[in-house]
């Protein structure tokens, strides 16, 4: 049995070294270090006075100082791990022995990318060996945190994906619900506000800026390559959106409106409380989804297409068929909030292309890890609406496990799309920096496990995609 007492140094020092690691992988992967690998083709040290009339060789002195500190960083926390042995699991010892071994293998690798030139080994080696490096000291850090005896399942749910049958009985539902419709007698003006608020928030605005920029990002990108951006392909695009996020938001509305009434965060819905009726947001949402068709024709056939398919998905194929059915519900979901990457990129260019599909991976990557926040902040009240949640199914323990694992793809995901891009320093910067602050937050989820410590981890979340892709056009309109 290991003495698991409070050691927030180690956990702290491995989260630090992966974030390090990661500091250097995004770094080389940017278009600004393979401009600086170029300017100092010495090992170690790059020959020639440092200024700042040669930004390039600048950089490239940042980046072996920087490995030098990540290196006494890491020598620092294998020595603390051979201090408390003893303490440690031995598969966490074993995943961090297997990144030590590698990161003396990736500065080697450098060592001869810049005195051998890219082709003195196969292409990507040392961007392939620096996300191993990085992936398995997450996985010692997720296994780290872990807590010995993981709590169990909600009462009632059994471990593999399934819905409990007496959580979903429609008669734990409220009897009547009294509509909150304004009153007659209240002021037109007041009345006709209240319906119009309620049908607004049928579209689920806050997922709209969001999911904007998604595509916003994905147009940017496209530009980068021979077609050109214009104002019209943007307003098209974005209104195209907007509505199309609209119409799956008001689907939604109506499809969950009975579970609606059972949860404490979506009672007040509009149609939970009946304050519009069925019918009513039933024609609302199919003139959004026709409106958002017929913006998406004015751009090409591929945008509408998918335009509609990712109506398709987040109406019928997640709210119908996954949310209430498999615990991956979140997982595979994740679609839904990728195909606007894709459709901002055909948008462009009329068609599906690699950088738009890798921008799409990141945030399918993304939605786990930010979701599983607010998964376990409404822990009860998703078991109350019957939906199989991650730590309703599996527990917390498993859930906060399976955040930092996909924090940790998201990052990497966020690499490769640098890789596969010119993105510049703005965009490494931007996902060192707030990956690093995310990261910071779910090791808080880890140690607190509260509530608050949930929303901030999911906030933390939020801040990491939206300033991510805020760079992403940032530095693909500087191109």
């Amino acid at each position: 049995m290991f003495s698991r007492t409070l050691r927030p140094s180690f956990p702290s020092l491995l989260a630090a070294t992966a974030m390090g690691v990661y500091l250097l992988v995004a770094a080389g992967a940017t278009a600004a270090v393979a401009d600086a690998a170029r300017a100092c083709s010495s090992w170690p040290v790059c020959r020639g006075p440092v200024t700042l009339a040669d930004p390039a060789l600048l950089v490239a002195w940042g980046h072996r100082v920087a490995a030098l500190l990540v290196g006494v960083l890491a020598l620092t926390t294998a020595v603390a791990a051979v201090r408390e042995r003893a303490a440690i699991r031995g598969r966490v010892l074993a995943a961090l022995a297997l990144g030590l071994v590698l990161f003396p293998v990736q500065v080697a690798i450098g060592a001869v990318v810049v005195t051998g030139g890219a082709a003195a080994l196969p292409t990507g080696a040392h961007l392939v060996v620096g996300m191993v490096l990085f992936t398995a000291l997450v996985v010692a850090l997720a296994w780290e945190l872990e807590p010995e005896t993981p709590d169990a399942p909600e009462e009632g749910w059994a471990v593999e994906p399934g819905v409990d049958e007496s959580a979903t009985d429609e008669s734990d539902a409220p009897a009547s619900a009294e509509p909150t419709t304004a009153p007659a007698d209240l002021p037109l003006r007041t009345r006709v506000t209240a319906t119009v608020s309620a049908y607004f928030r049928l579209t689920k605005p806050r997922l709209m800026w969001l999911l904007s920029l998604v595509a916003a990002a994905g147009m940017a990108l496209a530009s980068t390559g021979a077609p050109e951006l214009t104002v019209r392909t943007v307003v098209l695009t974005l209104g195209g959106g907007v509505l199309a996020i609209g119409a799956s938001g008001t689907f939604n509305h109506v499809l969950e409106r009975e579970k609606d009434k059972k949860m404490d965060r979506t009672s007040d819905r509009p149609i939970a409380t009946h304050q519009i009726p069925v019918r009513r947001a039933v024609a609302f949402g199919l003139t959004l989804a026709v409106a958002s068709l017929a913006v998406f024709a004015q751009l090409n056939p591929l945008a509408a297409a998918l335009g509609l398919s990712a109506i398709l998905f987040y109406s019928v194929v997640y709210t119908l068929v996954l949310k209430p059915n498999t615990v991956q519900n979140t997982v595979i979901g994740g679609l839904a909030g990728a195909l606007p990457a894709l459709i901002g990129w055909a948008a462009v260019t009329g068609e599906v292309g690699l950088p738009g599909a890798a921008l799409a991976g990141v945030i399918f990557l993304w939605t786990p890890a930010h979701f599983y926040n607010l998964a376990l902040a409404y822990k009860e009240d998703y078991a109350k609406g019957g939906f199989p949640m991650m730590p309703v199914v599996r527990g917390e323990a498993v859930t906060r496990k399976h955040i930092l694992y996909y924090l940790a793809a998201t990052l990497v995901g966020a690499v490769a799309l640098a890789e596969l891009t010119a993105l510049g320093w703005v965009y490494a910067a931007t996902t060192c920096v707030f990956g690093g602050v995310f990261l910071w937050a779910v090791l808080r989820l880890h140690r607190e496990r509260t509530e608050s410590a949930a929303f901030r981890a999911f906030h933390a979340s939020n801040a990491y995609l939206g300033t991510l892709l805020i760079a992403i056009v940032v530095d693909a309109l500087a191109i």
